[in-house]
């Protein structure tokens, strides 16, 4: 993985001074330790008219992939042979972006106590990334990099084969970027659009990675027009920790509209004196449901089926009780969000022996998912077809046959009370139908008398006396043993 920096000059103010700004002699090429391997710095070219900085990542892939996996102990969504066979060792990405805040530090917060006042300056700027993945294409390149005060953007992508052109572009760009900036700006921009640009980091983002992004964005992503998307991508698109950054980063554009700092107008909230109790946010409601349900049915051995992001089985793993717990869900994506979340390259072996995330479909039986006490269908139903429906019923209820199953979905009744949605919309995009209570507790009767269970209800959240509670739960109990035949239609 490589970039370089190029800057040009004049005897009076040699190109060379671009050694000095980045704390890297030219004379000298140097070698530095990192987490994933070693970063080397050296000078292709060095002269008063030009110099050029290099700098070269070499990324150990097998100290990756046992990194990522926590010496061996499970939690890796991706199969086995693409953890070793993958680009992470050539195409700028977040491994990049930390190498160069480690090796250029001091540059990147514009200190140079050898030439203070050519740190603050701009300078005539030329920087390459011969591959960089960008999810997006290069015209999202050019929205990312265009407003930033280059003068050119050229984002060339590169052909999956040259070979073979009928092939069409791979999703990687050769970047180029020309103009006058000062180079601690465009260390910035390149710490944070790297990453961005990959959609992905090979660490988990945890809430200090808002100061970085505020740091590192400070003076132009807070009225950079992509914002949203920065912001979201970069923190791995954990959306609280995404509304914690817009949130600031909307002081900022307001003080600085004002004129103001933006501790002088932050300044509205006397926390000391705010007793205001927040409300509880439905999802929270929904495990805490779910939770209080598998405690009853003397759950240890849970399935959570659909798992998304983790939510659930982050709550699962902090009570002990629950000594085996497996997600699943469809999306390798969402599997690798959840891995982060649950920081399985970093929790102790016994914690880490108790959770297992796998790739699977619903839809089709598994006997990876047979012999568990329990099983959480957690706002999954609605993302179906319902002709798809009963084969997930045959899969779970017939196949696995859990002795618990816990089954929650919205109340479309509810909707009437959501004064920001409007009327005749379903809550999400993705949802395929949402139920009424009485088509719910009609599709859970048929299920269980199908399948040998008994099933109860629970209100999850307000429970209003018109339109009842915003979440309906069923609760089916495993009492006897049928041979229902196969439904997959």
């Amino acid at each position: 993985m490589f970039l370089t920096i190029s800057t040009t000059g004049t005897p009076e103010r040699p190109a060379t001074d671009l050694g000095f700004l980045l704390h890297k002699h030219p004379d000298n090429a140097q070698t530095f330790s990192t987490s994933h391997g070693r970063a080397h710095v050296l000078y292709p070219e060095a002269s008063a008219e030009r110099c050029t900085a290099a700098l070269l990542l070499e990324v150990d892939p097998i100290g990756l992939v046992r990194r990522g996996k926590g010496k061996g102990r499970g939690g890796a969504p991706d199969s086995a042979l693409a953890q070793y066979v993958n680009d992470r060792p050539y195409a700028a990405s977040s491994l990049l972006a930390v190498a160069l805040a480690t090796v250029f530090k001091s540059a990147l917060h514009g200190a140079c106590k050898a030439m203070p006042e050519r740190a603050a300056e701009p300078l005539p700027l030329r920087v390459e990334v011969p591959a960089l993945p960008a999810r997006g294409g290069a015209e999202l390149v050019r929205k990312l990099f265009g407003p930033l005060g280059w003068d050119t953007v050229d984002a060339e992508p590169v052909a999956l084969d040259s070979a073979f052109p009928e092939w069409g572009d791979s999703r990687y760009v050769r970047l180029v970027l020309e103009g006058e900036l000062r180079l601690a700006d465009a260390l910035n921009q390149l710490y944070v659009l790297l990453p961005v640009l990959d959609d992905a980091k090979h660490y988990w983002v945890s809430p200090d990675e808002v100061d970085k992004l505020l740091r590192a964005g400070d003076g132009w992503l807070a009225d950079h027009p992509e914002q949203k998307l920065i912001t979201s991508r970069y923190l791995s698109r954990r959306w609280g920790l995404t509304r914690d950054a817009m949130e600031r980063l909307e002081l900022v554009r307001l003080a600085e509209s004002d004129g103001l700092d933006v501790d002088d107008l932050d300044n509205a909230v006397d926390e000391t004196t705010d007793t205001e109790e927040k409300p509880v946010p439905l999802a929270e409601q929904r495990r805490e449901a779910i939770l209080a349900a598998l405690r009853a049915a003397d759950a240890t051995r849970v399935l959570d089926l659909g798992c998304g992001q983790g939510q659930l089985v982050q709550a699962l793993l902090k009570d002990v009780r629950f000594t085996d717990i497996v997600g699943v869900d469809v999306s390798v994506r969402a599997l690798t969000i959840a891995g982060r979340r649950l920081r399985l390259d970093r929790i102790g072996e016994r914690q880490a022996g108790r959770v297992k995330l796998i790739q699977g479909s619903l839809a089709y039986t598994d006997k990876r998912l047979n012999g568990y006490d329990a099983a959480v269908l957690s706002e999954v139903i609605e993302h179906l077809d319902l002709p798809r429906l009963p084969a997930l019923e045959y899969a779970v209820f017939g196949s696995a046959r859990p002795r618990t199953v816990l089954v929650t979905t919205p109340n479309v009744e509810y909707n009437v009370r959501w004064e920001s949605l409007p009327a005749g919309h379903v809550r999400h995009g993705d949802h395929r139908f949402e139920w009424t209570r009485e088509e719910f507790r009609g599709w859970a009767a048929r299920v269980a008398g199908q399948y040998g269970y008994e099933v109860a209800f629970t209100p999850v959240g307000p429970d209003d006396p018109e339109v009842g509670p915003p979440t309906q739960m069923a609760v089916f109990t495993h009492t006897a043993t049928p041979t229902p035949k196969e439904d997959t239609a």
